[in-house]
Order: structure tokens, then sequence, then C-alpha cells
């Protein structure tokens, strides 16, 4: 095989007229690579090799089959896809279209494994989206859509980028939900716009899209991905630069850097290789549409956006139409679409008139009284993909409850009447198959606890414009001031811990002094102050004041490996070392007028009297500790910047697995950073003390820093720093205090936090998008919402 990839390739490129050298320039694949694969040594080729060379040596169709069938026969290159209808030209004589979309730039092979690796990531965690919604239990549900009115698209001939002089032919994009990608690729733009009422269908019919594009797609090529566009700001973000953040968000493999120093996530959308689908232009921020539309207005590249109609209108007539955009809007389900699906979804029973389901009765009604008041308000509400998932999961999943209820006037004298009934039933019903356990957690949870829970998190997403639920951002309102107490009164209640358990034992043990509990006691809360004040004002000074939200690590930790060693890892470390000892200075002079206020309050501790020996004992303080913890902080960011390596392409991004990989990446790193930091500290300080009383002269008292205490001083100093760090300044850290702690606390979400997430995704409550969780709508959410602030 290879030999022969040799031969085709060596005539590809002589046929080009280009060298080995000059290939290796225009694919970004190494000269050496290309003279190895041309005399037919080494491994095969990669696809994704073969695809760069392919695009560089601008073969046909028919050349580049070959290529890929010599390089790996079970992998032969698929049919091109069939190209979009010409316009039709008026007059005759007109020149050709315009070719679209143009050929993606080349690229390095770690580039396209990367996008080939992501294709394969989305596939799978979107195939398991659609099992978890039942699309295709029994079948999916026929969503449909037309051409919308011609006032909220653009002129056919942009869309069809006809050049002037040329009148495009009418596109046909009318179809069904397993046609959307073909209907797609119909437009010759490839920017769609996809309209519909709340619940219509349109999240559904982004997952379909993607799937059959994925299904259809060639490697190297562009990759759809679903981006939930609500939470993009386009005052504050470019779009290409929030696009580059929610890859690496949701994949934080793709935050690596790819050749030439950019990351993987920014060289894929840079090259065109990521298809966005932005799902949700409705849910932008009031005000934020027109300056949305104009940003989406100056890019040209392809796109799927879905919207609800009334937004979009009311943005079009502000701003404009989206550019090169071809507009569908999604139709109602007709009553045959209800009796085709309904008793499908129920189980049979048996009737006077024989067997049948319990739908048939309403079916019936629908049929044949639809103008009367019942009818027409059901009718009505079952027009939409959402309120029929809901009164199938309501009433085809319960034995107990009958469909014919929804024709009673009097319980539901309209439809936002049935509406609320069947958002009010649904968590019920979910969670209604298994009996409540005695502490309303695990399998058999108590609904009235898992409501409020789920309303909690569905109130504190709407009191912050969002539909994203990130269990970074869980911690549910807390005040600044809030913050930073929490925060140091956990800091100070952990090093008083170390000290009691570790520290005065130890020291009293080393240095022979008898064991006062008033003493430890105070003792321990006194160097909990030292340690926690420094921190917090740390913590207010560098999260705090900035409202800056902590982001989940993007790295993992190699211990032995270095395989994957990075460029430019000497200026890391060093720039690491550099700001570790700066800030380790600064924490050094804090900790020594936070322990002289802290001991100043003390009542068994004295503090000389005498000024002149008080400012050199301060100074002296100042400049030994200010060098040890400088010196201990610079060493250890240095190991943690040569420890850190990119998370994997495969690193699943789930949110249940982001917490836990951020919760291994920082426990693995740490216990390294705390034996470094605490020997630093213990062998440093001696030779420290005695340079700063050489540099002070003679002073009336000396500077000791003898092993043993400095051992234990090490230790300590350690343990609660990298307690203090975990809590103050990682994601996982706020996580644990404002998330599982607090709220539990409070009664705002159970012990087992993670469980609840976990399950209320299985059980259909809440759907995954990347690394966060989301509620199955926004309908769903709003009504928790509104009923948890009703309950409150």
């Amino acid at each position: 095989m290879a030999n022969r990839f040799g031969v085709l390739l060596r005539d590809a490129r002589r046929r080009a007229g280009l060298t080995q050298d000059e290939l290796a320039a225009r694919s970004g694949v190494g000269v050496r690579t290309i003279r190895r694969l041309e005399t037919g040594s080494g491994t095969d080729p990669r696809i994704g090799t073969v695809t760069l060379l392919a695009d560089a040596l601008d073969v046909t169709p028919e050349e580049r089959r070959g290529l890929l069938a010599a390089a790996d026969g079970k992998h032969p290159q698929p049919p091109e896809p069939e190209p979009a209808p010409p316009a039709t030209a008026r007059p005759a004589e007109a020149a050709p279209l315009n070719p679209v979309p143009s050929a993606l730039p080349a690229v390095p092979t770690e580039v396209a494994d990367a996008a080939d690796n992501l294709a394969r990531v989305i596939a799978a965690r979107l195939r398991r989206e659609e099992e978890l919604r039942r699309v295709h239990d029994p079948f999916p549900l026929p969503v449909r859509w037309r051409q919308a009115p011609e006032r909220l698209a653009d002129h056919l001939d942009n869309i069809c980028r006809v050049p002037a002089g040329v009148t495009a032919e009418p596109l046909d994009l009318a179809g069904e939900v397993g046609d959307i990608a073909g209907a797609y690729r119909r437009v010759p733009s490839r920017r769609l716009v996809v309209l519909g009422r709340a619940g219509s269908g349109k999240t559904v019919l982004t997952l379909r899209f993607v799937l059959d594009t994925l299904a259809a797609r060639t490697p190297g090529s562009a990759v759809p991905v679903i981006f939930n566009i609500g939470s993009w700001d386009p005052t504050k973000t470019p779009l290409r630069t929030w696009l580059v953040e929610m890859l690496q968000r949701d994949h934080p493999g793709l935050a690596a850097a790819a050749p030439g120093g950019a990351t993987l996530a920014a060289v894929l959308v840079d090259t065109g290789r990521i298809l966005p689908v932005l799902d949700g232009f409705d849910e932008i921020a009031e005000g934020l549409h027109r300056p949305a539309l104009e940003t989406l207005n100056s890019v040209s590249m392809p796109l799927l956006l879905t919207s609800r109609f009334d937004e979009y209108e009311r943005a079009v007539t502000m701003v404009d139409v989206l550019t090169s955009a071809a507009v569908v809007e999604l139709t109602d389900l007709t009553p045959d679409d209800l009796a085709a699906y309904l008793p499908r979804t129920a189980r049979r029973v048996t009737t006077a008139d024989g067997g049948g389901t319990a739908w048939d009765p309403v079916i019936g009604a629908l049929r044949d009284d639809a103008g009367s008041g019942a009818s027409a308000n059901l009718t009505a509400v079952l027009t939409t993909p959402l309120m029929v998932g809901l009164a199938r999961t309501v009433y085809s999943d319960s034995r107990d409850r009958d469909p014919s209820d929804l024709l009673d006037t009097t319980r539901f004298p309209t439809q936002e009447a049935i509406e609320e009934h069947l958002l009010d039933m649904f968590v019920p019903t979910v969670y209604g198959a298994q009996p409540a356990s005695p502490h309303g957690e695990g399998p058999g949870w108590d609904v009235g606890r898992v409501r409020r829970w789920l309303g909690f998190l569905a109130d504190d997403l709407d009191r912050r414009g969002t539909g994203d639920l990130e269990w970074w951002r869980m911690g549910g309102p807390v005040s600044r001031s809030s913050r930073v107490l929490l925060v140091t009164g956990l800091i100070v209640l952990v090093t008083a811990v170390v000290q009691w358990l570790f520290f005065t034992p130890l020291a009293r043990v080393v240095i022979g002094m008898p064991l006062y509990w008033d003493v430890v006691l105070a003792d321990g809360l006194l160097t909990g102050l030292v340690i926690g004040l420094p921190f917090a004002l740390l913590y207010t000074l560098m999260v705090v004041r900035k409202d800056k939200v902590l982001e989940p690590t993007r790295v993992r930790v190699r211990l032995l490996d270095r395989s994957s060693r990075q460029p430019g890892l000497r200026r890391k470390i060093a720039t690491r070392f550099a700001a570790g000892a700066l800030g380790g200075a600064l924490g050094g002079v804090v900790y020594t007028f936070t322990s002289l206020l802290v001991r100043a309050l003390a009542p068994y501790l004295q503090i000389t009297s005498d000024p002149d020996v008080l400012v050199l004992a301060i100074v002296g303080d100042a400049l030994s500790y200010a060098t040890v913890f400088g010196l201990g902080c610079g060493v250890t960011l240095a190991l943690a910047a040569a420890l850190e390596a990119p998370a994997n392409l495969t690193t699943a991004t789930s949110p249940g697995d982001l917490l836990a990989a951020n919760r291994t990446t920082l426990l693995r790193l740490i216990v390294p950073l705390v034996l470094v930091l605490a020997l630093t500290i213990t062998f440093a300080g001696f030779p420290v003390a005695v340079a700063v009383q050489a540099v002070l002269g003679s002073l009336p008292f000396d500077l000791n820093w003898e092993l043993p205490a400095g051992l234990t001083v090490g230790l300590t100093g350690g343990l609660s720093a990298a307690l203090g760090y975990l809590v103050a300044f990682t994601a996982w850290g706020h996580w644990l205090l404002f998330t599982r702690l607090r709220l539990p606390l409070t009664g705002k979400l159970p012990w087992a936090v993670g469980r609840l997430l976990d399950d209320a995704y299985r059980r259909g409550v809440l759907r995954q998008s990347g690394a966060v969780y989301q509620f199955r709508h926004a309908r769903l959410q709003e009504h928790l919402a509104k009923a948890y602030r009703a309950g409150r």
C-alpha cells in the first residue's frame, strides 16, 4: 500500500510542478515526512496527512480517492457531495457562478486530527442525547418547515451568490426533520435561519442537522458544532473569540497549542473547520439583538441560526436581514400527526369496542369536535413537539392518568391552563416512578424536594439571564462581603485544624514544652488568622474586586511522561517562577504585619515596647519571610508549570467528567507542590535568616530558624497555603465551598448535588450541551423558576 501511495504522491507532485520543499510549505506537512512517504519507508500515512497533501496538490476527486485508497484500503474517499443546483442565468451569456464554499486552507496534521476527533466526540454525545430525549421512540415527530416570508430573508441573488447580471432561480427549501442537512446544502451561501415559536422543535432539528452532516463529513472538513448563542454578549466579546472560548470550555483538549502558537480551537475557527450552529438567537439578553445581528452580518462564515419568530422579526426590523441567509419557518403539527404518534406511545387497554389506547377518545374528539372550546384549546396546545412530548410523558408513561381529562373545560378553561398543567406535572411524573427515600435523596427522590431544588437552579439561571447550568457558577447569589467572609472563614478553620492536629503536638515534642490546651486552641485560631487574612486580601484584590469567575482548568498533570513537552516550556517556567517569587514576597510582607497585629491582640503573648527593637524585628521578619516565601512560591509555581500538560483531545466533555477531571488534576498537582513548598520553607529559612542578620548588622536579638521548628513551620505552611489556594483560587474549590457546602446547609440543594444533576439528565429534565447542563426547554426553566419564587 505504502509503495503505491508513494508513486501516486510523487506523480501528483510532479504534475503540479512542485518540489518536495514547496509541497511541504503549501500543505503544512514536514518535508521529511513527504520524502519518507514518496520512498515508501516508514508506516502508512494517516488520513489527515493524505487530505492535507491532496488539498495542497489540488488533485481531482478521482485522484484524491486513489491516494486515500492507496494509503489505507479500509478508508476509501466517499463520493463528493452533489453541488448545489445552479442558478439560471438570464441572459444566456451570463458568467458562471462563483463556487461556494471555497476550499479550506491547508492545516498541520495535528489540527486535522483534532477536527476529526472533535467530530467523533460530538457525534457520540448527540446520539446519546437523542436516546435520552426518545426522539426515535417510536419514531421522530414530523417536524416540518416552509420558507419564511420574503421580508425576513436576504435577496435571492445574494443567497445564491450569483454575479451581477444573473438572476437566481427560487430555492425549494421545504422539508421534514430528516432532510434538514440536505436543505442546508441546497443553500449556496451555506447560511440558513430556522424560525419557530417556543417548543416547535428547533433544538431537536439542530441535533439532527449536526448528526446528518457528520455522517456525510469527509476527514479534514468542517465540523458542525452547536453553540447556545444566548450566552453571547456581542458588545463585549467578538464572535470569533466567543466561539473559541466555547470550544475550549466544552472540549478542554482544544486549548492545547497548535503549531504556530495559537490554540487548536483558534486554528479550527480561523481555517473554517468549525461550522457554527447557533441555537437560541431569541435568548440573547434584551437589547443585544441588534449588535448581535450586526456582528453576524460582518462575517461571511457559513452558519445555521435558530430563533423564535417574533424576536428575529424585531431584530430584522431594527437592523437588516442576515446577509446571504435563507430563512425557513417551522410549521405546526396536525391532528393527523397526533393520531399517528400519541396512540403508539401508550399501552393497549381493553375497551367496549375492543383493543385501543387511552389516547383514542382524545384523538376522536380532536377530529370530530375541532371547533369546540375544549378540542380547540387542546389542538392548539398539541401543535408543538414540546407540548406533545410533555403530554406523552404525563399521560402515556403514567398508569394513573387519563388524557381525556385534558378536555375538561372546568379544570382547563384556556390553552394556557393546559400548558401550565403539562409543565407542572412533568417533574412529578418523571420522578414518581420510584418511592421516596427517607432522606429525600438517592434513587427514590422526594418529589417535593426535587421540585424545590430544581426551582432554585432555574431561578438562579433566570436571575443571571442564561440557560447554561455551569457547575463552577452554581453557588447562587452571594454578595462580595459574604464571598470574602466565607473564603476567609474556611481558610482560617482549615489552618487551625492543621495547627491543632499536626503542628502544635509536633512542636511541643520537638521543643519539649508541655501542652496547655487553652494555649493550643488559641494558637491554632491565631495561626488561622495569620494565614487567612493575607489570603483574604489577595482574594479580594484578584477575584472579588474584579467580579472574576474562576474557570475550570484545561490542563492535566504529568509526573513521569515527558512526551507532551510544549514549545516555550522554559519561558513558561521562568515566568511562573518570577510571578511566584513576586507574589510570595508580597505575601511574606503581609504575613509579617498580619502576624504582628494578631499577636498584639493576643493576651498571652508579649511584644517588646522598645520602638527601635520593634522596628528592627519587623524589618528582619519582613525580609526573612519575603525571601523564604518568595523562593518557595517561585519554585512551587515553576514546578507546577513543568508538571502541567495540555488536556487530552479524548478528554470527556460531560459536566460530571469535567468536574472529576478538575478534581483529579488539582489533587495530583497539590501533593508534590505541598512537599516542595514545605521543604523550601524548611531548608531555606536558616540561610536566609543568617543572610538577613548579616545585612542588618548587629541586632539586639537573633533571627533563629532552627531545623525542627522550620520543618514544622514548613509543613504547616505548605498544607495551609495549598488548601487556601484550592479554596480561594480554583473553580473546584469554589464548587466545594459555595455549592457542595453552603447550598446544602441552607437547604437549597441536596448533599448529593452531582447525583441530582446526573439523575435529572437521565430522566430528561436536563439536557447536556458540551460541558454544561441546560433545562429540557426554556419554558420548563421559566415554569420551575416561577413556582420556586411563588413558594418562597
